[in-house]
């Protein structure tokens, strides 16, 4: 037997970084079944309205789905359930300093390369609409740069 071809399709939360101003960032592993670690390898997961809590000095992953395909069945009350992340004693006692300080924890993307499937939370503060706003109008103004500039590169040429 060859090896086992794992597909790296990283799954993103696309949302965080509109609705958060990012601080620190750990990378942690996850509680899965077999199930579960199947079909996020086949990059089936979705992390947009989840978030990390910790309870009983412990973090848990709440409300990331991760849904199955007809390979793989994970039931419907399975795919959104609590998921325990697995981190050093030192970054868990980082984290709760930070969420006594009023910031929020929440996953960035789940990494899905070689052997584990790891995911990185981040520390983050929430935006208000007037910097949402802000992001809005640099990334539109990054876009205008852009064509400007592969305009003129096709005219020189």
């Amino acid at each position: 037997m060859g090896k086992v071809k794992h597909h790296n399709k990283t799954i993103t939360n696309r949302r965080a970084k509109f609705d958060y101003t990012i601080g620190d960032t750990y990378i942690v592993g996850l509680e899965l079944t077999g199930a579960e670690t199947k079909a996020l390898r086949l990059g089936h997961g979705n992390l947009t309205a989840s978030y990390v809590t910790i309870k009983d000095n412990q973090l848990l992953l709440i409300n990331a789905t991760i849904t199955g395909t007809e390979a793989v069945h994970i039931k419907e009350e399975d795919q959104t359930r609590s998921r325990r992340l697995l981190a050093k004693r030192r970054e868990i006692n980082q984290l709760i300093q930070q969420k006594h300080q009023g910031k929020t924890i929440i996953p960035l993307e789940i990494l899905n390369k070689g052997r584990f499937i790891k995911l990185k939370i981040a520390t983050a503060t929430g935006k208000k609409r007037y910097d949402k706003r802000e992001t809005l109008k640099l990334r539109s103004a990054k876009r205008q740069m852009e064509a400007r500039i592969k305009v003129n590169s096709r005219i020189i040429k």
